[in-house]
């Protein structure tokens, strides 16, 4: 069952790590490895949410989803997203730009770093909104404890999260910025660019955060009607002498569920490629890193529907929303001082699997204790940091 699904994730993971080797050694290695770390561990509640409502399709649309949907998600936003990113700051074509990358690295180098505090400050609005709203928001499981929760009573306050991103942009751009880091090694002021495109990256997080919460209300507001017609179908199974548990929903609901799921896909992987800028500008280390993850993403969201379960690692997301906060900051920073790719790669790697490790000794706790440590009561959080 293993090897089954997650068997093209296995042979994508080895060739994509192969190429990283032999085109550019050690390096091009440990990036992108670490690219595909954080990818899987940001976009594991994409798995777990796209498995919720990919489980209420028939067979032909999962199979459409996991196909033609995996080629949206690698080429669209995986590849040339970075791409289209680049492009705008660097103030050149996608075409050009890879050209660039292939032909003359060194030009491409010079004009990735010189576009740079543009691409940092929106990327770390963008992330810093992400961690912000998950650091206010009150939750039942909690990790980090003393922190968590005098947090959370803050962010009862209206557009708090807003507040802080703000005076956390004016910050940047008034001291971080008056210097920003260019190529060379020479400092320019670049406290404008900074500010508009930190507020460019604030502002697209509102619409991107807006439109995935219409789909969500659209899609509840939709669930009793999908209900109604997967119950019909269920039944028109069982009078035909069919196994009710393999129907699922087909035609103009399931159409409709498939885009839902793709607008989704998109949001979700947002910050993964935002988040990849704070480990390299390299388009094709982006590529081959997040191609990885998407693919295991994909392979995750097989497993839950064809399982049904999977162990509840309770604060493997907490873990998750603290690298994107550590890469926001690390974002930020870089406008200035250049941050050796490793090691901003390795302290987001090394908070998820510090919230791995604290999820399973919970859960060993739990069974101990005969708990279910399904994550859901306050009793196992105390087994938090």
């Amino acid at each position: 069952m293993l090897l089954k699904t997650f068997g093209w994730s296995f042979g994508v993971t080895i060739a994509g790590l192969l190429l990283a080797l032999y085109f550019w050694g050690w390096e091009g290695f440990a990036v992108v490895a670490i690219l595909s770390i954080l990818e899987i561990s940001l976009s594991f509640d994409n798995a777990v949410v796209n498995a919720g409502v990919l489980k209420r399709m028939n067979a032909f649309w999962q199979k459409i989803f996991l196909t033609i949907g995996i080629l949206i998600a690698v080429f669209g936003m995986r590849l040339l997203f970075p791409v289209v990113i680049v492009s705008i700051t660097a103030g050149v074509g996608p075409i050009e730009a890879v050209e660039l990358a292939l032909d003359d690295p060194d030009r491409y180098s010079e004009m990735v770093t010189d576009a740079h505090p543009s691409i940092a400050a929106f990327g770390g609005m963008f992330l810093l909104m992400i961690f912000l709203n998950f650091i206010f928001e009150e939750r039942d499981v909690v990790w980090i404890k003393w922190l968590e929760r005098p947090l959370a009573k803050l962010g009862r306050i209206d557009a708090f999260s807003v507040g802080v991103a703000i005076a956390a942009l004016l910050l940047t751009a008034t001291t971080v910025a008056h210097q920003a880091y260019q190529h060379g090694g020479a400092h320019v002021d670049k406290t404008e660019t900074v500010l508009l495109s930190g507020l460019a990256g604030l502002l697209t997080y509102l619409i991107v955060g807006g439109l995935s919460g219409y789909f969500e209300n659209r899609l509840e507001e939709d669930e009793e009607k999908a209900d109604e017609a997967l119950e019909k179908a269920e039944e028109e199974a069982k009078r035909a002498g069919k196994d009710p548990s393999a129907v699922g929903l087909a035609g103009r609901a399931a159409f409709f569920l498939f885009l839902y799921l793709e607008v989704l896909d998109a949001s979700f992987s947002f910050d993964g490629v935002i988040g990849a800028f704070a480990i390299t500008n390299h388009i094709f280390w982006m590529a081959l890193g997040l191609g990885i993850g998407a693919m295991y993403v994909r392979s995750l969201t097989i497993y839950l529907v064809r399982q049904g379960t999977l162990d509840d690692y309770r604060y493997l997301e907490h873990g998750a929303h603290y690298a994107i906060g550590a890469l926001a900051v690390m974002l930020l920073i870089s406008i200035r001082w250049h941050l050796p790719e490793v090691v901003t790669g390795l302290v987001g790697v090394g908070l998820i699997a510090a919230a791995f490790w604290s999820s399973v000794r919970a859960n060993r706790l739990d069974a101990a204790s005969g708990d279910s440590g399904n994550g859901s009561e306050q009793k196992p959080v105390s087994t938090g940091v």
